[in-house]
């Protein structure tokens, strides 16, 4: 048995599919209000749970032979900022300890490429590279950070656990809007009249996806496997989506401390008055400053992993726009 948590999620649901499709058996962890009518319910078995209760992960992955750990709080403001810590961190201690307590052979740690980077480092090749709390940008950061780092421990005390990396996901059935989705369909309905200068990896949610499973088969304790893609600067993959959507990039870009004067104020009004998600985060506008180009050869060779051109996956995820009535 196969057990995801957040299976319901972008990566998560094209992992859970991509299982299936190979004939294995795949129990799914939600939590209790997730959307999860777009899960093949009648091939699945799952649970409702919160990863922050140890006990209710306990009975989860009870009888699974491979855990595949996903379930996050991938936003990066939260008005309690604590819950980043319980969620990320704690809720991955909770999961990876059961898996193991379980019998699990094998439990596979999801990251995040936003920890890959310091204000020394240069992206690149990231498999071996160590980093400190205090390279860390924000409390998301910071808790997928804590959570990465006692993961590793537990690979050095001997657990067979998996770490991966994934890089930004993009391509169909983004249902929940992740960043470069929100960014996407705002673009291709004519709303970014101007843009902030920064540097992305992308890779198409369904190459994460497979580079998870062969993480999962042939993958080393210890190693943090890269999931990435293709490196691009914002504008050059704003011109992508635009030769799909017909439509002409932004002409003026944002200077940055015109848009961190923005994420601050955008989480003031968040945090005091409107308790909604702010329209920009300090989090977010600080990690353009970071290099994000990120060489995945290492991982690449190893896993065999082959991801395909950003152009297809463009294109896909536009498709899939259109049927949603989005753009």
């Amino acid at each position: 048995m196969n057990l995801v948590t957040g299976g319901a999620g972008f990566i998560g649901s094209h992992l859970v599919q991509q299982l299936l499709d190979s004939g294995d058996p795949v129990r799914v962890v939600e939590h209790p209000s997730a959307v999860v009518n777009h899960l093949p319910l009648e091939r699945i078995e799952l649970v409702r749970a919160d990863i922050r209760d140890s006990g209710a992960m306990r009975n989860a992955t009870h009888g699974c032979e491979r855990v595949y750990h996903l379930a996050a709080d991938p936003n990066l403001w939260r008005r309690n900022r604590r819950e980043f810590d319980e969620v990320n961190h704690i809720g991955a201690l909770n999961v990876m300890r059961a898996a193991l307590d379980s019998g699990a052979s094998r439990a596979l740690y999801v990251s995040t490429e936003s920890i890959l980077t310091s204000d020394q480092s240069g992206g690149g090749a990231v498999e071996s590279a160590r980093f400190r709390e205090e390279d860390m940008i924000g409390p998301y950061c910071l808790s997928k950070f804590r959570a990465e780092q006692a993961v590793f421990k537990l690979a050095e005390a001997g657990a067979p656990v998996i770490v991966c990396s994934p890089t930004l996901p993009v391509g169909p059935g983004d249902r929940n809007q992740t960043p470069p989705t929100r960014l996407a369909v705002a673009f291709c309905q004519g709303k970014i009249p101007a843009y902030l200068d920064c540097q992305l990896n992308l890779i198409d949610v369904r190459d994460a996806a497979d580079g998870l499973v062969r993480a999962m088969h042939r993958g080393r304790p210890g190693v943090r496997y890269l999931l990435g893609g293709h490196n691009y600067r914002l504008i050059e993959w704003l011109e992508v989506l635009g030769d799909i959507v017909n439509r002409s990039v932004p002409k003026w870009t944002i200077p940055y401390s015109a848009a961190l004067a923005i994420g601050w104020l955008s989480e003031l009004w968040a945090d005091h008055i409107s308790h909604c998600m702010p329209m920009a985060t300090v989090t977010g506008v600080r990690l353009t400053k970071r290099s994000m180009h990120f060489d995945p050869s290492e991982t690449f060779a190893e896993l065999g992993l082959k991801p395909r051109p950003i152009k297809e996956s463009t294109r896909d995820s536009v498709n899939w726009y259109r049927q949603q009535h989005w753009i």
